[in-house]
């Protein structure tokens, strides 16, 4: 892989993880354009490994968050004096996490093969974003950071499981879901963050370990090492800019981003511009 693909893929990674637009969709159709088979095992393993960088990026914008949450929840499980608000989030943390680990070991093969078609990219976007539209327009928000309950974070760990399916949106799906339970855009924006830390380090780990040799032999080590220290940085403002965004913001401007997106994905398969996988 030339560096400056890298650079890119990095980019893009950085921009769209936390972003409700589906960043391994956006990597997909960019690998598709650049000429990669986005099927090949070196290709999905890059782009599972790539993004440790936009979670590296997390835990140092919410570094402080973390300390705490992790502290509390470590005391809670030997003292019950101390068993509030952040040890009860500590826990909801981990229950949001067993769904999505769960099917995507199952179904890692259907994940990394037949669901990467750019067919099942562009309808996805589209089609998502309708349930994007409804929780938006249904939000009353009338919950916050300190009312969310481990029967939260399990429903939003069940629906987080559609975000396997490129296009979807792990972001997209764990905010729509929070939307639906009555949180707060900022409160939902931030749990997805928390949950996405484990998830995507255990699918980067994991396709490390299984596809060293792959990595060594296709794109390169060197490459992907660039690909995630860039999107590292791009991640980082990515989620200081979301975070201020979604304040004062609805997701109108995304919902609208991921029709077009699709639309043109589906135009140029359909008019065989590129092929579907």
């Amino acid at each position: 892989m030339p560096w400056w693909h890298a650079l890119l893929f990095g980019i893009v990674e950085g921009v769209t993880e936390f972003l409700p637009i589906s960043s391994t969709g956006h990597l997909t159709v960019t690998e598709k354009l650049l000429g990669y088979q986005i099927d090949h095992p070196d290709i999905t393993a890059f782009t599972a490994i790539i993004q440790v960088g936009a979670v590296l990026a997390t835990i140092l914008y919410l570094r402080k968050d973390i300390v705490r949450i992790v502290g509390a929840w470590f005391r809670g499980l030997t003292k019950p004096t101390e068993r509030g608000a952040d040890y009860r989030f500590g826990w909801a943390v981990i229950y949001g996490c067993i769904p999505i680990a769960i099917v995507g070991l199952l179904f890692q093969d259907q994940i990394e093969t037949t669901l990467r078609s750019l067919w099942i990219v562009g309808g996805t976007l589209i089609a998502f974003s309708g349930v994007m539209w409804l929780a938006d327009r249904q939000a009353t928000q009338q919950r916050h950071e300190k009312d969310i309950t481990w029967k939260d974070t399990l429903i939003i760990g069940v629906v987080q499981c559609l975000s396997l399916i490129p296009g979807i949106s792990r972001s997209g799906a764990t905010m729509s879901a929070g939307l639906f339970r009555g949180l707060d855009r900022v409160a939902v924006t931030k749990l997805s963050f928390f949950l996405s830390i484990p998830v995507l380090a255990a699918a980067g780990v994991l396709q490390t370990v299984q596809q060293y040799d792959a990595i060594s032999a296709g794109v390169g080590w060197g490459p992907t090492l660039l690909a995630t220290a860039v999107s590292f940085v791009v991640a980082y403002a990515s989620v200081a800019w979301l975070l201020k965004f979604i304040a004062r913001n609805t997701y109108s401007i995304f919902i609208i981003y991921r029709v077009v997106v699709g639309v043109v994905i589906l135009l140029l398969v359909g008019f065989g511009v590129v092929s579907a996988t």
